[in-house]
């Protein structure tokens, strides 16, 4: 054995520069392998060891990347369910199964490599390395193991049924700063690093966790499991915890320290990547809660037409239907729908999008059907009924059942996409319950503390699969799409949904994810970036807001005026700018209908002076639209992140980016990146008229391209490396460029 491991040595100084992965194994049964000077191909499909009645299989899967699964009692199937696709877009390793070839004895010893990414059994226990350029390897983390701890692979079984409860422990540094983890609820956690936090890995309204992190020391680790539990980023252990599960199935790839794009690459090909959206849906978005009948839209078209802003995207918020479930518009206010689209295209050149709930209610014209071929979802006690909302007790459609897929799309096509309405609004689908950490959603005895129903789903319980549950209803959508229109969408979106859950793999669908309902203060302007680079950060960088907020502005406010303009100033800089929000002011409504708030939303709701400003906005968001363009399709080619941190480009270049990653100091985490040559420094303060703006140190790269920050507005030049105050007045959102302002504009990175 210490021959091996010393000829193990040895291979590791071979060069492996490539991005195509490659795996070497050495175990006691290994023959002698011809070294490749290039790169490891591999050659070995991989381990499988048997600890008792646990089973563990470790192969290679990606450019540089593993996938593990473990199991007890039986051997996984190999063809679970899976958001990995199979076989990933780049790298080896996929249609292996369970294939393997080498078996380990109780407490074997072996070392499986792929790329650069190294793995060891040692009496059983798992160790993570990368293989470095001179020869060395550095240890990235190893199952956690202590004196006196619980082992590392933890399960707990109650023997009622074939799942179980998983608690996995990996090892991490104290000064270790991870990120991603999906996307943190509204409105509090301004964090970037989440080292130190306990992330819940269950959905609900602005709550989208994703169970998938990168570390500072170069790599990123996916749980590949759709069930609720938690991660726990400790001081010295990292635990992932399953509250319900079969398999536990997760994917380890590395990169060099500060290569996150690579770690990106790497993650997205496995995963997937996100179509190209069509041209039309990175302009201005406008919408509200809630335009109440056909006239309000053919009114706001044509004042769009008249005061020559441009618009993308109209929208048709919530309870536009009957009753909920019937995903059709009431005729009483909505008379003629393909005519309302139509006027708003040849008005505007604006799409439609229309709000669709999965609730369903029992005065449905679909409740008998849905309910008699098995499509809702039901309760573990039977009844079905998961939550209240606007006075009557509501089930679930069950989207993980191709069946209820099929049937809510035909709903859609026959209302919406037949008439010329082809976006949708996947709202409130986040599972469990209708989209809130609690029930009785929307009902005036939220405050008492109902638990969460028992949901259960065509693909199995809440516990084990539920954040699945809006993954899915993306992909009825996304099968509507491509069935409707037979083309093919992996790669470029004619139409789009806006959802307000997702689970990962959801990027590789027409859709795009927001932050759900926030509130609307300056501090949560601010806040919202943390979130935005948390998901990214997770592989979905289709990410948007509510411009504004949701809840609590008042338009006729100096102060809430103030607020949306500071806000819409960030919005031209997401990928997506989308303006919504549910407004208040002094006007009342005169409609019997519910939530029929006639507060306005619109660019010129918010005074004379501010409407020149955001009209301003909003043509430098339409001048911006080749840089976006390229943006999403560098996405989509290789996955690289468009809402960047500053970590992303800057932690290796400059120890102040890092040091204040790892703090989540606000002089770094309030600012990001858009794309490489953007940097957005949005003002969070009130009445605020300068803005200190931290320029990081450029990295040796950049500088050898002659570029330096410059002042978007001014065109004033500053070297990187130090805080400066900038003028910051309502019509000139800190923004500095690097390169060329016209090769920007041109969409040329």
């Amino acid at each position: 054995m210490q021959d091996i491991l010393a000829s193990f040595i040895d291979m590791l100084k071979w060069p492996a520069k490539t991005a195509v992965a490659a795996a070497l194994v050495i175990a006691s049964n290994a023959t002698e392998i011809t070294p490749n000077f290039q790169y490891f191909q591999p050659n070995s499909t991989g381990i499988k060891f048997q600890n008792g009645y646990e089973r563990v299989y470790i192969q290679p899967f990606g450019n540089h990347g593993m996938r593990i699964r473990a199991s007890i009692m039986r051997d996984p199937t190999g063809n679970e369910w899976s958001a990995l696709l199979d076989p990933p877009l780049e790298g080896p390793g996929g249609n292996n199964g369970l294939n393997h070839d080498i078996t380990l004895p109780f407490q074997g010893n072996a070392t499986i490599r792929n790329g650069n990414i190294v793995v060891s059994i040692d009496l059983g226990v798992l160790s993570f390395f990368r293989a470095e350029e001179n020869g060395s390897t550095t240890l990235l983390t190893k199952e956690y193991t202590d004196t006196k701890a619980f082992v590392p692979r933890y399960y707990t079984q109650d023997f009622r049924s074939s799942s179980f409860q998983s608690q996995f422990d990996f090892a991490s540094d104290p000064n270790e700063q991870f990120y991603g983890a999906g996307q943190q609820a509204c409105c509090l956690d301004h964090s970037v690093n989440k080292k130190g936090q306990v992330v819940d890995l269950i959905n609900f309204n602005s709550h989208v966790t994703l169970p998938v992190y990168m570390s500072d020391k170069g790599y990123l680790q996916y749980f590949n499991m759709p069930s609720q539990g938690r991660i726990e980023f400790g001081t010295f252990r990292t635990r992932h915890v399953a509250s319900e599960a079969t398999v536990v199935d997760y994917y380890f790839t590395t990169a060099s320290p500060g290569d996150y794009d690579s770690l990106q690459q790497q993650f997205t090909a496995v995963t997937g990547r996100q179509p190209t959206p069509p041209d039309f849906i990175l302009g201005y978005q406008q919408s509200k809660l809630r335009y109440f009948n056909q006239t309000q839209i053919l009114d706001l078209a044509q004042r769009f037409h008249d005061e020559q802003v441009n618009v993308a995207l109209i929208v048709v918020d919530f309870f536009a239907w009957k009753f909920q479930g019937d995903w059709s518009f009431n005729p009483e206010f909505w008379p003629d729908p393909a005519g309302m689209a139509a006027t708003v295209k040849a008005l505007t050149g604006a799409e439609m999008m229309v709000s669709l709930w999965p609730s369903m209610e029992g005065l449905s014209v679909n409740y008998l059907l849905t309910q008699e071929q098995g499509l809702l979802a039901t309760t573990r006690d039977g009844t079905g009924i998961s939550d209240s909302f606007a006075g009557v007790y509501t089930r679930l459609i069950d989207s993980t059942n191709p069946a209820a897929r099929e049937f809510l799309w035909k709903r859609l096509n026959d209302s919406y996409y037949s008439a010329g309405i082809h976006n949708f609004w996947i709202d409130q689908a986040d599972g469990g319950t209708l989209g809130e950490a609690f029930e009785n959603n929307g009902q005036a005895i939220t405050q008492i503390p109902y638990a969460r129903a028992f949901s259960q789903y065509f693909i199995g319980t809440q516990e084990a699969a539920g954040k699945m549950y809006p993954w899915f209803h993306e992909q009825a959508i996304n099968e509507g799409f491509s069935n409707l229109t037979g083309k093919d969408i992996d790669t470029q979106c004619e139409h789009m949904a806006l959802t307000r859950s997702t689970f990962v793999g959801g990027q590789r669908f027409c859709s795009y994810l927001w932050s759900g309902d926030t509130e609307s203060r300056f501090d949560v302007m601010l806040q919202q970036i943390t979130v935005g680079v948390s998901v990214a950060a997770s592989g979905i960088s289709s990410w948007t807001l509510d411009i504004g907020g949701f809840s609590g502005l008042n338009v006729e406010t100096d102060e809430g005026r103030e607020l949306f303009v500071r806000w819409l100033s960030m919005g031209v800089f997401l990928p997506y700018m989308r303006v919504h929000g549910d407004r208040s002011c002094s006007i009342t409504t005169n409609s019997t209908q519910q939530f029929a708030n006639p507060c306005p939303n619109e660019p010129w709701s918010y005074g004379e002076a501010n409407f020149v400003i955001i009209k301003k906005y909003i043509e430098l968001r339409y001048q911006l639209k080749p840089y976006v363009k390229r943006l999403f399709e560098l996405l989509q080619e290789t996955g690289r992140t468009i809402m960047r941190p500053l970590y992303y480009d800057f932690s290796l270049s400059d120890a102040f980016v890092a040091n204040g990653t790892q703090t989540n100091d606000p002089t770094i985490v309030h600012q990001f990146m858009m794309g490489p040559r953007l940097l957005v420094a949005p003002v969070g303060e009130l009445g605020a008229t300068t803005r200190d703006v931290y320029l990081p140190m450029l990295p040796e790269a950049i500088k050898d391209q002659g570029f330096t920050w410059t002042h978007w507005w001014s065109e004033r030049e500053f070297q990187g490396g130090q805080l400066i105050t900038i003028d910051a007045p309502l019509a000139e959102i800190p923004v500095f460029y690097l390169g060329s302002k016209s090769d920007i504009l041109s969409g040329i990175l």
